[in-house]
């Protein structure tokens, strides 16, 4: 199936027009769901609703693409709709039977991906529950993850190493005295590969290596920045939290369990490739055959991780397509207004900051093209002023 269309041979990549119009169809249609997401965070909802909400809402909106061609195209969620609260780095996606609700207050991050035949849009998003702007060190944390994205925008180019990014990401942070979270990877995506090899750590540590990349043209990144208030050093507390699993391809193991055996069967025929919420499986059966599958590698989990309690957490996660003519930030969503305690005054930041995103092209056209990208990025601040929240 996906395996099938993958060949090594004709990778398919943005020098083919229908595959950057795959990723922007997806791209619009997560940017939707995200924003139906946003418009649901109000206090007293579920967050198992939320999920569900912005799951239902991908299925349906690529449920009615590409549905008169030959050849079946495989579409639907690629990441599955989390919601993270507080001091919650990330991937907080309950089960049915879970009661957990939004209150006033609560710094909430939305994660959240879709795909067409493959090509896939991610976007992560940090809103607080209240009426007004957001203020103190909940606005800096926000500010430092909003303004580290628009910096690793700009470095993430090419003829650019993967390292540029790292050490610029945590100076960005360290100006609104907050941390990079450590362990979270931004990386290249291919058709079906929601995880591929070139990676950006976003904090160097000696445990923690990857190998050193340039950016090409042509290429296509998820760019993952989580910041806090806290040390960075995010926590696994309760492994019956994590709900959301990717099948490892490349492991089999024959499980001694029939709960397991029939839980991997159902994973292998409905989510070959992408990952999943347990939600998706019978509920009773799923808990006991998960284990084992986990156990025996043959299932990667994405497991809930948390800093301290009073620690603030802020997620920033887009999609970006290298393309000839620049850097195309294709998912994002307008910020609340930020009054950050702290400005940013470092030269380089602001020079990084003042880099242009497109390279510049002879003759017309550019004007119109610019219209749409305002659109897309409504929150993107390039300047000193909008950054400090001026």
């Amino acid at each position: 199936m996906a395996d099938e269309i993958r060949e090594e041979n004709e990778e398919l990549d943005l020098t083919s027009p229908e595959v950057v119009t795959k990723y922007k169809s997806a791209a619009e249609i997560v940017n939707k769901a995200l924003q139906l997401v946003l418009s649901q965070c109000k206090p007293k909802v579920k967050i198992v609703d939320l999920c569900e909400a912005g799951d239902a809402f991908i299925r349906e909106q690529t449920g009615n693409m590409y549905k008169n061609v030959k050849k079946k195209i495989e579409k639907g969620v690629a990441f599955p709709t989390c919601v993270s609260v507080n001091n919650t780095v990330c991937h907080f996606s309950p089960l049915a039977s879970d009661e957990s609700v939004l209150e006033d207050g609560d710094i909430v991050k939305i994660d959240m991906g879709c795909h067409i035949d493959g090509f896939i849009a991610v976007v992560a998003h940090t809103h607080v529950i209240q009426e007004g702007p957001v203020t103190g060190r909940a606005a800096d944390v926000i500010a430092a993850a909003n303004t580290a994205a628009e910096v690793a925008l700009r470095l993430v180019r090419p003829g650019k190493k993967n390292k540029d990014v790292t050490e610029a990401i945590q100076k960005v942070a360290a100006a609104y005295d907050c941390k990079i979270v450590e362990g979270v990877l931004s990386h290249q995506m291919k058709q079906f590969v929601i995880d591929g090899n070139k990676v950006v750590l976003s904090v160097s540590a000696p445990d923690t290596k990857v190998d050193e990349a340039e950016f090409e043209e042509n290429e296509v990144y998820s760019i993952d920045i989580v910041t806090s208030t806290g040390e960075g050093k995010p926590k696994l507390l309760d492994e019956k939290q994590t709900t959301i699993y990717k099948r490892a391809v490349d492991k089999s193991y024959h499980l001694k369990m029939k709960a397991s055996r029939f839980i991997f069967s159902e994973i292998s025929q409905k989510f070959p490739i992408m990952p999943f919420s347990a939600r998706a499986l019978e509920e009773k059966r799923a808990r006991l055959g998960l284990v084992e599958c986990v156990n025996h590698d043959l299932l990667q989990p994405y497991s809930v991780l948390h800093e301290k309690p009073g620690d603030l957490v802020a997620h920033i996660k887009f999609t970006v397509l290298l393309m000839p003519n620049g850097s195309d930030r294709v998912t994002s969503h307008a910020l609340q207004e930020l009054q950050p305690t702290k400005t940013v005054d470092d030269e380089e930041i602001k020079a990084w900051l003042a880099l242009g995103t497109k390279t510049k092209k002879k003759g017309g056209g550019k004007k119109k093209k610019a219209k749409k990208e305002d659109k897309a990025d409504a929150a993107v601040p390039v300047d000193a002023a909008s950054i400090n929240g001026v």
